[in-house]
């Protein structure tokens, strides 16, 4: 296996050649606020679910250059000496406001804030818009398949096809709080407690000399959980091997998949069978290439389906494979900055986000607004403040949000969205500093 570099080398290398300068300038204790968020919607987005915090906790709360990242910078000549011996003492020392994980958000809200020291909260960028970047796509993407879904449960099957191990575990993470009921990933079970679900694979039924055969040894090893691939061959033959099998065994399978062909016309044949044949307890999920526009035509057209594996479209974010997250300087040594560059630019100064029945408001920190804030203590001085939210207290979230919203925000085509207003105060500086 591939030994992980330290977790503070995982930035670009033009934050060190910031810091560098920053130490030689004089400006590397001045204290600065960042804040991340998304300036655009992707495509056929009409919200987001924020998601990655913990990460994000985790990686300030131990920030430090430790022995061997040190070693590595000396030997590379990345940096100057005098920058060495500054990271080797350097710490997260700062404090972190955020969105709790799955809160709804919108273009152009902070999804979090980071306040410290310049070296610190500048070297943290790479790798808080990864975690935050990626995991709020996921989650977003499974919102969305378990929408389309109407109620029906979506497990993750996407592991071996998300973009390396870590992201497939952080993708199932995501998914959960998304709204999937369970995920095939074994190891997000160990980390997290997400529940595990899995069926079997072409290979166990090619490895009997008959579908029947397969079945019944699968029944009776798992007696209470036994969910058949039933299209290995045929899917109308499995289907009746399937009942043949429950026959033998006296055990009714708790489910059927399917994985190809056309799944109107199959499950609807299916369905049939397995209620002529003594099963009609036995329900029928799907999987194959499937995502929240497919799942979403299957139940259009009246596929008796009763649940989905979702796997590449998922863990991938398919048809937004990216999200456009960005890092902004908006105080610097106690002034309001701001980038202003059309449509790259960000609103300067510190920010909350109020959230009203009509919309949400960004107003200035400390600004009477009227509303709910968004943006929580999380971090005070380099220590968590705020215990984290369970994962099932994270999902629960997400989805009484996602349901509080507009039916066209919701909508998997062409949605409506919600951009936020800004306050007085916010809009008046913003024209102070064009």
């Amino acid at each position: 296996m591939i030994a992980w570099p330290p977790v503070e080398l995982m930035t670009d290398e033009y934050q060190l050649a910031m810091a560098d300068s920053y130490l030689a300038q004089g400006k590397a204790d001045g204290r600065v606020a960042f804040e991340l968020f998304v300036r655009a919607l992707p495509q056929d987005r009409g919200f987001l679910v924020a998601a990655g915090l913990e990460r994000v906790c985790d990686y300030l709360t131990s920030f430090r250059f430790g022995t061997e990242a040190i070693d590595y910078l000396r030997r590379s000549h990345t940096v100057s000496d005098p920058l060495l011996r500054h990271l080797a003492s350097l710490r997260f020392d700062g404090d972190v406001d955020a969105v709790p994980e799955g809160t709804v958000v919108h273009a152009g809200e902070p999804l979090l804030r980071v306040e410290g020291g310049r070296l610190a909260c500048q070297l943290a960028e790479t790798f808080l818009l990864n975690q935050v970047n990626f995991q709020t796509m996921i989650a977003t993407k499974a919102a969305r398949i378990v929408a389309a879904a109407g109620g029906r449960p979506v497990v993750d099957f996407g592991f071996r096809r998300a973009h390396g191990a870590d992201a497939g575990l952080l993708a199932a993470r995501a998914a959960y709080i998304g709204g999937c009921s369970a995920t095939a990933t074994v190891a997000a079970g160990f980390l997290w407690g997400i529940p595990t679900s899995g069926t079997m694979a072409h290979s166990y039924v090619l490895s009997f000399p008959s579908d029947v055969e397969a079945f019944s040894a699968f029944m009776r090893d798992h007696p209470d959980r036994s969910t058949l691939l039933i299209d290995t061959r045929d899917a109308i033959s499995g289907a009746r091997a399937a009942c043949r099998a429950s026959q033998l065994t006296g055990i009714v399978p708790q489910a059927v998949r399917l994985d190809s062909g056309d799944l109107v016309e199959t499950a609807g044949a299916v369905r049939a069978i397995l209620d002529g044949g003594g099963c009609a307890e036995t329900q029928i999920v799907c999987s194959g290439d499937l995502d929240e526009y497919r799942i979403a035509k299957l139940l259009a057209a009246g596929a008796p389906i009763d649940g989905f594996g979702v796997g590449t479209a998922l863990t991938t974010s398919n048809d937004a494979p990216a999200l456009g997250g960005v890092y902004k300087l908006v105080e610097s040594d106690g002034r309001p900055v701001m980038k202003a560059a059309g449509a790259k630019s960000n609103l300067p100064g510190r920010h909350q986000v109020f959230r009203t029945v009509a919309g949400d408001v960004i107003g200035l920190v400390g600004e009477d607004v009227t509303g709910s804030p968004l943006l929580e203590p999380v971090i005070r001085a380099g220590a968590l403040v705020t215990p984290a939210s369970s994962l099932g207290e994270i999902r629960d979230r997400a989805a009484a949000q996602i349901a509080a919203l507009p039916e066209r925000v919701r909508a998997l085509r062409d949605p409506d969205t919600m951009p936020p207003q800004h306050s007085p105060r916010l809009a008046a500086l913003e024209e102070e500093l064009s």
